[in-house]
């Protein structure tokens, strides 16, 4: 239990003027004080332990030292020559550096490949030697990882070995400022116990395991719940492991503080306290939502914020930085920007009184989702409520939305440049290439620019890993690189083969599907596929299907050789659930052409055809690799119960998140997955109904009715959460004899229909819909 330190109004005030005498102090401060706190030593060791883990044996052909004393301006380095014995020296001036030239001469000398979708790890024997001296080093002191929605889109279930895999990958990706937010909410626990409030008022305020990056930023509370203490126990236990390799490698882990949050018991503790209660977030009531926010300015928030960061350090020790989001989707009480300056300095003196050289690391994305209310001098009220170089703002959405560029570079405050790219952890391929490969430069170069880093900060990651790895690597880069060059490099290193037509296939994807160029186009996987059936579906694309089509069938050519490669075997699965979702849209079309010119026998074959060969085929695809399987979500999720009442709570957790998000559907369908399984009990299932009650309405001369049939379609929706199914965890059937058969079946049609799906120009999408439940129109 947490003895309270603060608890006299006279006590709070001294706190208030010691942060605010420490802020003006450390005003002029650089951020020199972030840096690696683990010797040379220990990081030294981690990446031998890395590379071990990598390579086996092979490890030994690596001799590897680290020397903080390489890098006189802080900026990572390392440089790789040939040694005796066919041995490769690299050192460099971090863990994270070393490990980043290690995976570049893996890349760029022995043609392999890590990714999240498997690795191609075929290196050569003995190594390539290396003439003179490889230097590799970055113009970014900072290289960002991780949204605070990633922690429940995708890493919410994850167990150590898990989290190890991805510490690799973050170290070989020259990753060094990753968000470290597991386990908060033990600590959480103690802070309001010690405050005052009783177990069940602290249950009933935290959120179920799925939906906790929203109970963080204040957005919802209870929902999917309660926390049971071995949830707690075995977080925090994780956040230790999950800490200390971090920064044994080197990396700057960025650890939670207080944004105002807090559980409505507080009210009982502390009536005439400056809280306020929030409107309802998204879809949802107050049952789950409108949340109740502590003005900064009220003593009682330094109180708790102190006390909680005092919490933090004392667990998990510190490296300075800290992130937390006031006004995360919601609107401030009032635009007064006497008011937001004063909200932000209160926010920074509640870190500063526990940690007097802290920097506060705040995601930019308010400025963008309510961009009606952050106006300039809103923005550079709030921004400036803190001492210039005491705060980082990740420019969370630059590649399509760079908020930098209108806010004279944050207004003076370091930002870092960042990729969003994915939103809710949706299946679907999709990337800006062009944009993401001159975005950062282009920043760097901008007039009184103040950037400082470069990040990569998806809702979900496991997706388009080829995106991800052009992102880590040109951190890197002096200069962008030449695109249809570096695909076809990537080709060969993901799959250990040379082939042209391969080279070919991903020079084609990059021109077309991982190239979007539409102006303020946010992604965010709108086919009719994977939304609830109406007339009023998106059929738009970004792209030239018939490019992706002509990809698709150079990897089909390809296929017999290279089935043995896990990591082609994925984008066989991948690029065949693109084209089959495509195809999705055109039935879709044909299905509405015909219901509207009364042609039955049109809607029975185009509607036979999707829900009894098409749909059925992508589950059969899909559950033939393992990476797309709806059974290890579901397992891992159950795998974290103590008992069977706390596993299925977990798989409810995971089964709601993917569909309904949330009890009614409040956000359906934002966090949609293509997953065997999934796609055969709820996407199918859900079309199959939409045929048929179209079918019926032909039939007996009646208007299709949206409203009846959504309250129909929510019974197989809700009825998939408590299915109680048990999923395949291992794949099943053979993903070529299926890719093939899919092939042979639907090319012609694909290729003969591909110009049906038009070009898109920004058009509503799921997104924006998102966007107006939480910010309806007019609210300004």
């Amino acid at each position: 239990m947490i003895k309270m330190s603060v608890r006299s109004g006279c006590s709070i005030a001294l706190l208030v003027l010691f942060a605010l005498i420490v802020s003006v102090h450390c005003k002029f401060q650089t951020l020199d004080h972030l840096r690696p706190q683990a010797s040379d030593k220990t990081q030294r060791r981690a990446v031998v332990e890395l590379v071990k883990r990598l390579l086996g044996d092979r490890h030994r052909e690596f001799i590897v030292s680290v020397n903080r004393t390489m890098s006189n301006d802080s900026l990572d380095m390392c440089e790789l020559r040939s040694g005796k014995n066919d041995k490769i020296v690299a050192t460099g001036s971090t863990g994270v550096a070393v490990a980043s030239g290690i995976y570049n001469y893996l890349k760029y000398f022995c043609n392999c490949h890590v990714s999240w979708s498997g690795d191609q790890l075929d290196v050569p024997r003995p190594l390539p030697k290396i003439t003179g001296v490889l230097r590799i080093s970055t113009q970014h002191k900072f290289r960002y990882y991780q949204n605070v929605c990633t922690a429940s889109y995708s890493l919410v279930w994850w167990d150590w070995p898990r989290w190890q895999r991805e510490i690799d990958w973050m170290a070989l990706n020259g990753i060094n400022l990753p968000l470290a937010f597991t386990g908060q909410e033990a600590l959480w626990q103690e802070v309001y116990r010690a405050i005052g409030l009783n177990q069940s008022e602290i249950e009933e305020f935290f959120s179920g395991p799925a939906f906790l990056a929203w109970n963080r930023m204040g957005n919802m509370f209870d929902y999917g719940g309660p926390l049971t203490q071995s949830w707690h126990v075995k977080q925090l236990y994780l956040q230790f492991k999950i800490l200390e390799r971090m920064r044994s490698f080197g990396m700057i882990p960025v650890l939670p503080a207080f944004s105002g949050n807090i559980p409505k018991g507080i009210l009982r503790l502390h009536p005439k306290a400056n809280i306020t209660r929030l409107g309802p977030w998204a879809h949802f009531n107050c049952s789950y939502s409108c949340a109740y926010i502590l003005d900064p300015r009220d003593p009682l928030f330094l109180q708790i914020g102190s006390l909680y960061l005092s919490q933090v350090v004392k667990q998990f020790g510190t490296d300075h930085i800290y992130n937390t989001d006031t006004f995360n989707e919601m609107i401030p009480p009032s635009s007064d920007t006497a008011y937001l300056s004063a909200v932000s300095r209160s926010v920074f003196a509640a870190m500063t009184a526990v940690d007097p050289q802290a920097v506060w690391l705040m995601q930019g994305w308010l400025f963008f989702s309510a961009s009606g209310f952050w106006k300039p001098a809103q923005i550079k009220a709030l921004l400036q409520g803190v001492p210039i170089g005491r705060m980082i703002v990740l420019d969370l959405f630059a590649e399509t939305e760079p908020i930098f560029s209108y806010t004279e570079s944050f207004y003076g405050q370091p930002f870092i440049w960042c990729m969003l790219h994915n939103f809710g952890g949706n299946s679907g391929l999709y990337g800006t290439v062009e944009s993401i490969n001159s975005g950062p430069f282009k920043a760097l170069n901008f007039p009184n620019s103040t950037m400082v880093g470069i990040g990569i900060t998806p809702e979900g990651i496991e997706q388009n890993p080829v995106v991800y790895e052009l992102m880590a690597e040109l951190a890197w880069r002096k200069e962008p690189v030449n695109l249809a060059k570096w695909a076809s490099l990537y080709a060969y290193r993901r799959y250990g083969s040379t082939d042209e037509n391969l080279a070919a296939a991903w020079r084609l994807l990059f021109a077309s599907v991982y190239n979007c160029t539409i102006p303020h186009y946010r992604n965010h996987n709108h086919s009719p596929l994977v939304r609830r059936p109406s007339f009023r579906l998106n059929t738009g694309v970004w792209y030239d299907p018939a490019e992706l089509i002509k990809a698709w069938k150079l990897l089909v050519d390809e296929a017999p050789s290279l089935m043995s490669k896990e990591t082609f075997r994925y984008d066989l699965v991948d690029v065949t659930r693109q084209v089959l979702q495509d195809l999705t849209t055109i039935f879709y079309l044909d299905i509405s052409e015909a219901f509207h010119s009364h042609k039955l026998p049109e809607l029975l074959t185009a509607g036979g055809v999707l829900v009894y060969d098409l749909l059925p085929e992508l589950d059969r695809l899909l559950s033939s690799d393992r990476n797309f399987l709806l059974g290890v979500w579901i397992e891992q999720a159950r795998s974290l119960g103590l008992d069977e009442k706390e596993a299925q709570l977990y798989e409810m957790n995971a089964r709601n998140q993917i569909t309904l998000w949330g009890p009614a559907g409040e956000i359906l369908d934002y966090a949609s997955k293509e997953w065997g399984g999934l796609m055969g009990d709820y996407y199918a299932q859900r079309w199959s109904m939409f045929v048929n009650t179209l079918v019926e309405c032909l039939d007996r001369g009646r208007p299709f009715n949206q409203d009846a049939f959504n309250q129909a379609v929510f019974q197989i929706e809700k009825g998939f959460i408590y299915n109680g199914r048990k999923y395949p965890t291992k794949p099943l059937g053979d993903t070529y004899e299926i890719a093939h058969r899919i092939f042979l079946k639907y090319y012609p049609q694909a290729m003969k229909n591909s110009h049906r799906l038009s070009r898109q120009t920004l058009s509503p999408t799921i997104f924006d819909c998102y966007r107006e439940s939480v910010f309806p129109p007019g609210k300004y």
